[in-house]
């Protein structure tokens, strides 16, 4: 039995394929050391910018009886504020297990029995930049690999057609950009495919994806020929781990054309699922990603931007802003966990909706020529010791808050949650163990979550 075929009877998937040579036992450590898997895949919705807990899942009513004190106690820095702001905003008691969601997100309100909101979420600092790169690689620099890329290292993908981790967003402009799903380190298979949504055409979606002059027969032809040689010249290079990454990359090239083609294609989706979802840049990525998630895709990154790459970056028109962001979000995120259930395939994708942070209890001011505070430009600055973080499926209690912050939303004090505990529970629901998930490089074994973390059993079902 070779190689290839001792590590797809292991179940290591097409993502692994090769990996036995180029790794040795590390490839068949990833595969080994699990627990009992929940999950099968995940899509994680990310709001890029930060929406803010105290509108959105963690009602703070005390705050009206502080309105306007001027915040104390260990900050980060010194606000230019005019006091704590209290939410303007209604919560509503939803669903049978009475969890408060405000009115700005009244369709996830609907479906909260499925979701688990963490109100104990908390990161290392309160700028964007470290933080993305906290939630989406765990580690405060761009130097580690993405979640994205640990998860289908360790798993491999479900699909050798299409590729295994997939970024989806509409705008080429993010803040960090790439190193948000880097493969770093890992092996270059394990970098993710990042795709454009702003165009949903299946051409645009993915460049060079049909030939124009080959039939599919001559095509096949044409790569076991190429293949061939490029074996013949791997073997001369005692199999380079760079090399043979992109030959099994033209081999999954050839593959998604035919695969692709369908999987990528929402215009196939009936008209009243499409309407469901909602005709914006973030409800039609939500559509596709429920699409690649059904066709085997491990993991799928669904960035919220727009032209302004930070859009919940609310520091000014706060109440102008976060409820045309949440009108938006709230139906296609709902949409999304609602069709995966109804389509049986929420008990195996974990879907997380999250932002980098938070955002302060207290207002932001923005002041005119003439030095005036301007009441209705007020905002919410960047706030990393309490924020909220919402989960559905994937073994996940439903109808579940756990934590919580101070009766202001300053800081997380109860079962409180770091960005390593949330991503070792998400690899222990894909069956991973966030310990023994690792890769040796520069001389140490190298893991997602670093010397942290702890799963947060709690809310496992």
């Amino acid at each position: 039995m070779n190689r290839r075929d001792a590590l797809q009877r292991l179940s290591a998937g097409f993502g692994a394929i090769g990996l036995a040579g180029m790794l040795g036992s590390q490839a068949q450590a990833a595969v080994k050391q699990q627990v009992t898997p929940k999950a099968k895949r995940v899509i994680f919705l990310f709001m890029n910018g930060a929406p803010s807990h105290i509108d959105t899942f963690d009602p703070k009513p005390a705050l009206k009886k502080y309105e306007g004190q001027q915040p104390s106690g260990k900050l980060y820095k010194a606000p230019a504020t005019s006091g704590f702001m209290s939410s303007p905003l209604q919560f509503n008691r939803c669903g049978q297990s009475g969890i408060e969601v405000s009115e700005s997100l009244p369709r996830l309100g609907s479906i909260i029995d499925d979701c688990c909101v963490i109100r104990s979420m908390h990161t290392d600092v309160p700028n964007h930049e470290p933080a993305l790169l906290m939630m989406n690689t765990g580690n405060i620099q761009p130097i580690r690999p993405s979640l994205g890329s640990w998860v289908l290292y360790g798993l491999g993908s479900e699909n050798e057609n299409l590729p295994g981790f997939v970024v989806l967003r509409p705008t080429p402009n993010i803040v960090v950009g790439p190193a948000l799903w880097s493969n770093s380190f890992l092996p270059a298979e394990f970098q993710a495919t990042g795709v454009i949504t702003s165009d949903m055409n299946v051409d645009k979606l993915i460049a060079n994806v049909r030939n124009p002059l080959l039939s599919s027969t001559q095509q096949r032809r044409q790569v076991d020929l190429i293949q061939r040689f490029n074996q013949l010249h791997a073997a001369r290079r005692d199999n380079d781990s760079a090399l043979e990454s992109q030959i099994k990359s033209m081999e999954t090239a050839y593959r998604m054309q035919s695969a692709a083609s369908e999987a990528f294609d929402i215009s196939r989706e009936p008209p009243k699922m499409r309407e469901l979802y909602g005709d914006t840049p973030f409800g039609r990525s939500c559509l596709l990603a429920r699409r690649l998630a059904e066709s085997g895709v491990r993991y799928i990154s669904v960035y919220y931007t727009s032209n302004n790459n930070q859009p919940w970056d609310t520091h000014s028109d706060h109440y102008k802003r976060h409820p045309e962001l949440c009108a938006d979000s709230d139906r296609a995120s709902a949409a999304l966990i609602s069709d995966l259930k109804q389509r049986g395939l929420l008990d195996d994708t974990l879907v997380v909706w999250t932002g980098e942070f938070g955002r302060t209890p207290y207002s932001q001011e923005n002041k005119d020529k003439n030095k005036k505070i301007d009441p209705m430009k007020r905002g919410r600055d960047h706030h990393h010791t309490a924020f909220s973080t919402l989960l559905a499926g994937g073994g996940i209690k439903g109808g579940l808050a756990y934590g919580a912050s101070d009766e202001l939303g300053m800081n997380a004090v109860e079962k409180k949650v770091h960005v390593h505990d949330l991503h070792a529970t998400i690899l222990h629901q894909l069956g991973l163990d966030h310990e023994q998930l690792t890769y040796r490089y520069a001389g140490r074994d190298f893991r997602l979550t670093d010397v942290y973390g702890d799963v947060v059993t709690d809310i496992l079902a």
